[in-house]
């Protein structure tokens, strides 16, 4: 259990201030006298409510805890640390119903707290619920490591310990059981050798085995398919598809540069960042970077509106074998970067899916650079690269440059490899979605 914080008097403040110097001391019995001195004069102090109450809920008191903090609630209903903890006396009484009420309503307030979070999966658990608590355990395990906590027995509570270490067990075995269970019908029909990459691939993401890169410039952000030929730039003969969309550039320019000329359907390639996230990803030293979009497809959605103003560019994209992956896949669009600007060196999610340009307006002074390795566009030639390795791109001229993006499988995958990961990647995203982590 917690302790709340509210707004009070001076005199009150002090007061409160010692009482906590006495429970951080481990003269736990003084503060408990302490905060019930407050209560004689203060009998809405929220704090003191809550202090009483994780004192008699240690003493196994549930029926008096429950009384403390519902008198606690009912001073201030929107505090998430007296919530979680009426959430937890609920538990110890068998009110679950009551206990998933106040806990969901402390994370209404505050998402990120992550002992809310950790407490609801618990409730979920006893509830016979195991599959809505597996990712409410990881997301509370993951915001909470991300900020420097459960790490380790210094860095988590002493109380919480056991139910940490179990949600941590739980969540290793859970993912393994909940992610593996997709593979199987094609295991099942194609065999284990089949999926030999993918299963690696799955066991990497989760931390099983180790990603042992084959070069240190490749840093996937999400999910590393290993075994798979290792290479900045692709060989043109991989992509039989190239000649058809080239043979189309001129048409597609001239439907890119009327959007760009009526200026509508752009937006942030990047998405919507103030001016303090923008300078971790663009920089332009003669004014604003900008590097916009005109989508086709953006983390796989259709955008049909964007379709219907460029017929042609969306028929010539209807036959380019795209990377099509629920919810995260492809990115497809008119890549728009201005003079002066310069995306800066990053990384992409996975190898699994490669990068290819089609460039439509290319000045001088416009480069890619991956891995050290620099290629100039040439209006009207595609090339194909992997952006896991870190990359950078610039417009050093005096006039902006245009490519068509869009994301294509590997080609070093399989058929079923494609299958397997159409399933499982999607799945991934909705436990993390449900995790509370997008």
């Amino acid at each position: 259990m917690t302790e709340a914080t509210t707004a009070r008097e001076p005199a009150v403040a002090a007061r409160i201030d010692e009482a906590r110097r006495l429970a951080d001391s481990g003269r736990i019995l003084d503060a408990e006298q302490a905060f019930l001195a407050i209560l004689r004069d203060a009998p809405r102090e929220t704090d003191a409510l809550n202090f009483v109450a994780i004192c008699a809920h240690e003493r196994g008191r549930f029926a008096q805890a429950l009384a403390l903090l519902e008198r606690a609630r009912g001073v201030r209903d929107d505090d998430p640390v007296t919530l979680t903890n009426l959430g937890v006396t609920n538990l110890a009484l068998g009110r679950l119903d009551q206990a998933i009420e106040a806990l969901r309503a402390a994370l209404r307030i505050a998402p990120d707290l992550h002992v809310a979070k950790l407490r609801l999966a618990e409730v979920l658990e006893r509830a016979g619920r195991s599959n809505d608590a597996l990712p409410l355990y990881f997301g509370a395990i993951f915001g909470a490591q991300g900020s420097g906590q459960w790490l380790s027995d210094a860095t988590t509570a002493p109380g919480l310990r056991p139910l940490v270490l179990h949600a941590m067990r739980t969540v290793a075995q859970g993912r393994r059981r909940l992610f593996a269970s997709l593979l199987t019908p094609l295991r099942e029909k194609h065999g284990a050798t089949a999926l030999a990459r993918i299963e690696k691939a799955l066991a990497i993401y989760l931390t099983e085995l180790p990603a042992n890169y084959p070069d240190p410039a490749q840093r996937p952000k999400f999910l590393y398919v290993p075994d798979l030929p290792t290479k900045r730039f692709y060989e043109p003969e991989l992509f039989p598809w190239y000649a058809e969309l080239e043979a189309e550039t001129a048409t597609i320019r001239d439907e890119m540069r009327k959007v760009l000329a009526e200026d509508s359907g752009f937006e942030p390639f990047l998405g919507h960042f103030d001016d303090k996230q923008l300078e971790g990803h663009l920089e332009n030293r003669a004014g604003p970077p900008v590097w916009n979009a005109f989508f086709f497809f953006r983390h796989g959605k259709r955008y049909d509106e964007n379709h219907a103003r460029c017929p042609r560019t969306s028929a010539a994209l209807e036959r380019v074998p795209l990377c099509h992956v629920r919810e995260h896949s492809p990115e497809v669009c008119y890549s728009v970067l201005t003079a002066g600007s310069h995306i800066l060196p990053h990384h992409g999610v996975t190898n699994s899916r490669l990068v290819t340009h089609l460039p439509l307006i290319v000045p001088d002074d416009c480069a890619l650079v991956v891995a050290g390795e620099s290629r100039g566009w040439d209006e009207g030639h595609c090339f194909t690269f992997d952006d896991t390795f870190e990359h950078e791109a610039w417009n050093r001229s005096g006039k902006t440059r245009v490519v068509v993006l869009m994301d294509v499988w590997n080609p070093y995958l399989t058929d079923v490899e494609r299958d397997a990961l159409t399933m499982l990647i999607p799945a991934i995203g909705d436990f993390n979605h449900a995790a509370g982590l997008d």
